[in-house]
């Protein structure tokens, strides 16, 4: 056996003491005994790597050996390959030994924790024969101070390579990469995507544009703010908006033409309150209590609607757009007779600011110089 690995590794995981003995060709012999064994074991594997019914010259393997039922604080001293195999000079080892857990099951509160595990290197051979590998042996430390040498049993590594027909081979120099011409068939894909995103991104703008419309209004945006909360009214005439499934849209779109109405005309930021907090501002603004009333019940059946899934009847949905009408007709008839009365004051007051200036100026004349 070669020179052995000076650094211990510690193994902390837990298996059952059932699956030791399954391993162990004589468990009780081996435990009992207070110096150290050689014990001769048959857990050695050798696996392949490829996905081959046999080993080609080059594939990669795995040769490791697997313990079962190992102590918690049982240390190991693995042989050291870095230089290859001895007695294998054909067979190269490619890595370092790697360790891995394969079960872990924990013991009773106060009990040593047991452990599987398997430790592997990746060898290689590159000329085709058959090589027997050599036995692995490792030294073992157990909890208890006592050494053992675990010796696991060979394995055979055959190596084949592809068969070549003399009597017909010929060398041929390499050739370079094989280059096709692209065809349509092949483009076809990517040009349907182009067409299929150019297509998505026209639809985006075009509705980012309707949308935008939609939310800035038809018509000349300089329109008085009646007109153009009696457009959006009329959009919801009849009853087709009536059936409890379109309800919502029936009640949102007369509210939001009421509130955009009530923020032209009253400057009540009405689109970013609650139905509360709008007809508490509304109260000093001098609305008639019929109005104030109605539109506020209107407002609350609307929440009613959209909010707590509540069906209208047909007398309240035939009500609701024409007092939201009679609400729009009704306050911009109030403001124009205010603007006319305004208007009348100011003229009068013109009028009389221009007829006292008259006259002092006709005193004037007749003042003494």
């Amino acid at each position: 056996m070669r020179l052995l690995i000076d650094i211990l590794i510690c193994f902390l995981f837990a298996v059952p003491a059932s699956s030791a003995k399954s391993v162990l060709t004589d468990s009780s012999t081996v435990v009992d005994s207070p110096k150290g064994d050689v014990i001769n074991l048959q857990g050695s594997f050798l696996r392949k790597l490829q996905k081959r019914d046999s080993v080609l010259v080059a594939d990669q393997l795995q040769y490791g050996f697997r313990l079962d039922g190992i102590m918690e604080g049982t240390r190991f001293a693995l042989p050291d390959y870095s230089s290859g195999f001895a007695d294998s000079a054909s067979v190269e080892v490619l890595s370092q030994w790697r360790i891995d857990t394969l079960k872990t099951i924990r013991a009773r509160k106060g009990a040593p924790r047991k452990y599987n595990v398997e430790g592997s290197v990746v060898i290689s051979a590159f000329d085709a024969g058959k090589y027997i590998l050599p036995r692995i042996a490792l030294k073992r430390m157990n909890p208890d101070g006592k050494i053992d040498t675990l010796v696991f049993d060979p394995q055979m590594l055959e190596v084949k390579t592809m068969p070549v027909d003399t009597t017909t081979f010929k060398m041929h120099d390499i050739k370079g990469q094989i280059r096709y011409p692209v065809t349509f068939k092949e483009l076809l894909p990517y040009i349907a995507g182009f067409d299929i995103f150019a297509v998505l991104i026209i639809l985006v703008i075009c509705l980012l544009m309707m949308r935008k419309k939609k939310v800035s209004g038809a018509g000349d945006p300089n329109e008085p703010a009646h007109i153009v909360a009696l457009r959006k009214l009329d959009r919801f005439r009849g009853d087709k908006y009536w059936v409890p499934e379109k309800q919502k849209i029936f009640y949102s779109g007369i509210t939001d033409a009421i509130r955009e109405y009530i923020v032209a005309r009253y400057g009540v930021e009405a689109m970013e309150m609650t139905t509360a907090e709008i007809f508490y501002d509304l109260r000093e603004k001098n609305m008639p209590s019929d109005l104030f009333d109605g539109m506020k019940q209107l407002f609350e059946r609307a929440d009613y609607v959209k909010f707590a899934k509540y069906t209208a009847t047909d007398e309240e949905n035939a009500a609701a757009l024409p007092f939201a009408v009679r609400f729009v007709t009704s306050t911009y008839q109030e403001q124009l007779a205010q603007d006319q009365e305004k208007a009348e004051s100011d003229k009068k007051d013109s009028d009389m600011n221009g007829h006292i200036v008259k006259k002092d100026e006709d005193d004037s004349a007749y003042m003494p110089k």
